[in-house]
């Protein structure tokens, strides 16, 4: 498999992840509160990134219905702060498991 197509299989796996977060966050938008949470303890801990932070702090402020959008758009801005995503914890492990599932068949001799 080549780098490039490794990538691309992390980013749809990651826009996979974050519909099932803003599927999660569309019934319980409470789980808001772990984004912002995790947000301010890494701002705290890795200043090195703070630039993808205020970005996230920015969006997390817009309406949900906004967000949730802007949060599956398909574009270059949106896969690399979903690389630096604060929704860490939403998904149950469970939920995260079975993303990952799906996207280890596509690997060169999984079958």
């Amino acid at each position: 498999m080549s780098q490039a197509t490794g990538h691309e299989r992390i980013d749809r796996r990651s826009l996979a992840m974050h519909r099932a977060i803003a599927e999660k966050l569309r019934r319980q938008p409470e789980l808001m509160e772990i984004a912002r949470d995790n947000l301010a303890r890494w701002s705290r801990t890795n200043t090195a990134s703070q630039w993808y932070w205020d970005r996230w702090r920015e969006l997390l402020q817009r309406p949900m219905e906004e967000l949730l959008r802007v949060l599956l758009e398909e574009s270059e801005r949106m896969t690399a702060l979903r690389q630096t995503s604060p929704f860490a914890g939403v998904l149950t492990p469970q939920e995260r498991w079975a993303i990952y599932a799906e996207f280890a068949s596509d690997l060169p001799g999984k079958v």
